[in-house]
């Protein structure tokens, strides 16, 4: 993954994945949930009680599995599809997924995200910015250090508090 910022025009988060060692980029746009989550294991920010995602880790982690890979597939109707690529005591198995969803499990089973070729383009930039200039979130919410505890009102007050411009403007 290589960003995740608010989409100053339709004021929704987005995740920016970049091609390893490349310039191509894929956004996807995602809801407040998963961005929390994304933001959440970024920092290494500990909850109260564990997201859907660690769940799903738990789950996999608990039943002997491991995740191979994530795998973004297609996009339809401005809808873009995923895959988890599991691997356990019985076999291989590939479930469907949202990107968002497989891109938070993926960060906490530290499994690598691949992208459909043909999904992978290139960012235009404001007239305004300088092209590379996206900004990223500060590292740890203002009121947290790494590996603290943050209860539901501090992590919304700290997503809602970003502005457009930390992360520099999107267009397609």
């Amino acid at each position: 993954m290589s960003r995740l910022g608010l989409d100053s025009t339709t004021h929704t988060y987005v995740v920016i994945l970049q091609e390893k060692g490349g310039a191509r980029l894929l956004p996807i746009w995602i809801g407040q949930p998963e961005a929390e989550s994304i933001v959440m294991q970024m920092n290494n920010a500990k909850r109260e009680r564990p997201f859907t995602h660690d769940l799903c880790k738990s789950l996999i982690l608990g039943l002997g599995g491991t995740l191979r890979r994530v795998q973004i597939t297609k996009v339809q109707q401005r809808t873009y599809f995923a895959e988890l690529h599991l691997a356990g005591p019985h076999g291989a198995v590939q479930i469907d997924a949202r990107p968002s969803d497989s891109i938070a499990i993926a960060l906490r089973l530290h499994a690598p995200i691949f992208v459909q070729e043909s999904l992978l383009g290139t960012m235009e930039v404001d007239d305004d910015e300088t092209p590379g200039s996206y900004a990223t979130p500060p590292a740890t919410p203002p009121s947290a250090t790494p590996n603290e505890e943050l209860n539901a009102e501090q992590l919304k007050a700290y997503l809602e508090n970003l502005r457009p411009e930390d992360f520099g403007r999107f267009n397609l």
